[in-house]
């Protein structure tokens, strides 16, 4: 351990010397080591430091290890409260990328979440608000997420006094606030389409997806694994049951239970198999290729990067990969670009990502968690002139 922890105590010139010496070679020091020497530095056990978080000790030993990437400015953030430093003495040059214009919009959403009087819509303006929902999960689907914070709030206000629509409606708001990693508000929105749901099984069973993907970017997983099988109902659709079950999966992965992971998205699998139509009522996105997504992304969260890029791959060659919504492909590429980076192969990385900037550019653009990556490949070393072209659209280089 580096005595000095880059000079944050030095006490005479020698040391100011070895602390400059230090920030030097900060970016040569895994963040998750940086992590285990403040910790150490602060007096923490890995349980005390685990418990301040709300994490598992398992999930802060993956950490420090590096088995477990910490890829969310908003996870970085929290470990820097506990730590009671800024957020850049854990990143120092690596600070997170600007933030992205979607941005804007969240103060509305937000004071839309806030609102808990609202006036009773007349039976054209529910009519017409069916209308707005239908459009507004099009463009989920199509990521554009500037022009949905835009419309979100009027849409919550609209869709009050109609049970189904109003779920939907904070299902959709959810969604994009998990997608803009803003999960504290993601989950507010998501509890409130459960409480909207008012014993409606079909209706709570959609919203619980919504918690679900809200309690999993928390990083809540084993809450996440819970809650996704307590909505489980025989009677459900298919698609929301596989949607449920693919959520447990993934959050069974995030903790680490390859067993139930693998179990649950087995469950998944044999309900996209039997599916016979491509309506999609409940905005699931359900289906075959749907469950091979999550595969690659659990093996991943899993430690398996090896397999979650020969999954990847192989989801790439289907049939059904085309029938996914871009944004649901884009989502997916980011998350193998990912892979591809932990494994080492940056280029592939980069044309990964490039992939996902041409299906849904606002998924790369607008999301942090993109952003963070399309950063760590230009940091990797020379990137192709496309990959850093893209980086100086974005905003990260100039």
């Amino acid at each position: 351990m580096v005595s000095t922890l880059w000079g944050v105590h030095s006490h005479d010139a020698a040391r100011r010397g070895q602390s400059m010496t230090h920030r030097r070679d900060h970016n040569s020091v895994p963040l998750g080591r940086r992590v285990a020497e403040l910790r150490a530095h602060r007096g923490m056990s890995q349980q005390a430091f685990a418990d301040r978080l709300g994490k598992s000790k398992s999930w802060v030993d993956k950490v420090e290890r590096g088995v477990r990437r910490l890829d969310r400015y908003s996870v970085i953030r929290d470990i820097a409260e506990v730590l009671r430093l800024d957020p850049q003495m854990l990143l120092g040059p690596r600070q997170p990328p600007t933030p992205a214009p979607a941005e804007n919009g969240i103060d509305a959403v937000r004071a839309a979440l806030a609102r808990y009087h609202h006036r009773p819509q007349s039976t054209v303006a529910a009519q017409q608000a069916g209308g707005q929902v239908a459009y507004a999960w099009m463009a989920y689907q199509h990521a554009r997420y500037p022009q949905l914070l835009g419309v979100l709030p009027d849409l919550l206000d609209a869709t009050h006094g109609t049970r189904g629509l109003l779920v939907s409606a904070y299902r959709l708001t959810a969604s994009v606030l998990v997608k803009l990693d803003h999960a504290d508000l993601a989950w507010l929105a998501a509890d409130r389409a459960v409480a909207a749901a008012a014993g409606d099984l079909i209706c709570t069973a959609s919203a619980t997806i919504a918690v679900a993907q809200a309690l999993r970017a928390l990083g809540h997983h084993r809450i996440a694994l819970t809650a996704a099988l307590a909505a489980v109902d025989p009677a459900d659709d298919d698609a929301v049951r596989g949607s449920l079950y693919v959520q447990a999966g993934l959050a069974a992965a995030g903790d680490g239970d390859r067993r139930n992971a693998h179990d649950l998205l087995d469950h998944a699998a044999a309900l996209a198999d039997r599916q016979v139509s491509d309506t999609d009522p409940h905005h699931t996105g359900f289906g075959p290729a749907a469950v091979q997504t999550a595969r690659s992304l659990a093996a991943h969260r899993l430690g398996d990067t090896a397999e979650a890029i020969l999954r990847h791959e192989h989801v790439l060659r289907s049939d059904a990969w085309l029938r996914l919504p871009p944004e649901h492909r884009a989502a997916h590429l980011i998350d193998a670009a990912r892979a591809y980076l932990d494994a080492s192969r940056h280029s592939r990385a980069g044309q990964t990502l490039l992939a996902a900037d041409r299906i849904a550019p606002a998924e790369v653009r607008n999301r942090p968690v993109a952003r963070t990556l399309l950063a760590e490949i230009i940091r990797g070393g020379p990137a192709a002139a496309d990959v850093a072209r893209l980086a100086t659209v974005v905003g990260l280089t100039h």
